[in-house]
């Protein structure tokens, strides 16, 4: 099997691919030691890491350079989470996964949200035509690649508003996504188990949740049909933490 293949049969709905997001080569070394069965970055974390803010501020030198060395570092399969992929023209995105894909990576996650950058304000997204001609435009650039095709359905509402009918928005894209050759789907502030079941059964892709404190617990999760539970930022935010507790106690 090749390494896509390998990480591609790790989605198992109900029994889901757990990935604890890391940073650079050191916080990959850390997981893989830790017993992580893939390494995910996660693009605020990288950012923050290189003295950047979210939202491709981190510029894209930087984000290959770093993703390459996380690839180097680690002998498990490596996906990186690329934001909206540098660019809103479906070929310049695609040629940016395909260079990404170069570093050795072998799956990224690509977001529907317009990213803030690109000069759209607000949070606004992608029509459903419009990101499926990106995704297809990357699968045919970079084929054996893990498109984990993120929606911000969820993200850029408030959590009382989630409901069916954004559950069936958010389906109704999954489903243009699995068409345009996506392998995965994202759904991430989407922390309702009956809505979450709702997308799980009606899109035909394994689903990633992201774990937050105060989400429903793994097992929980698992039940409604994820495939893939991933931890964003916040593992990134737990290591801060704890190093400036640590520095605290130093300088008392």
């Amino acid at each position: 099997m090749t390494r896509f293949e390998i990480f591609a049969a790790l989605h198992v709905p109900g029994n889901p691919l757990i990935l604890f997001n890391v940073w650079d080569a050191g916080s990959a070394q850390a997981a893989e030691r830790a017993g992580a069965l893939a390494i995910a970055t996660g693009s605020a974390s990288v950012s923050t890491a290189h003295g950047f803010s979210d939202a491709e501020e981190l510029p894209l030198d930087l984000a290959l350079a770093n993703a390459e060395r996380v690839v180097r570092a680690t002998s498990l399969p490596v996906s990186i989470d690329f934001e909206g992929g540098y660019s809103t023209d479906p070929a310049q995105t695609a040629a940016n996964v395909a260079a990404l894909a170069a570093t050795g990576a072998i799956g990224c996650n690509l977001e529907d949200q317009i990213v803030a950058t690109h000069g759209t304000p607000g949070r606004t997204m992608h029509a459903i035509a419009d990101q499926a001609r990106r995704i297809a435009a990357i699968v045919r650039a970079a084929p054996d690649f893990f498109l984990n095709a993120r929606t911000d359905t969820f993200l850029i509402a408030r959590p009382d508003t989630h409901d069916d009918a954004m559950a069936d928005a958010a389906i109704e894209r999954g489903k243009a996504y699995a068409d345009a050759g996506a392998h995965g789907f994202f759904v991430p502030g989407l922390a309702d188990l009956r809505l979450l079941e709702r997308v799980c059964s009606g899109v035909p892709l394994p689903v990633n949740f992201m774990a937050f404190p105060g989400a429903p617990d793994a097992k929980a999760v698992a039940a409604t049909g994820v495939a893939r539970i991933s931890h964003g930022p916040f593992p990134h935010m737990a290591a801060l933490k704890a190093f400036e507790d640590a520095a605290r106690a130093a300088f008392a």
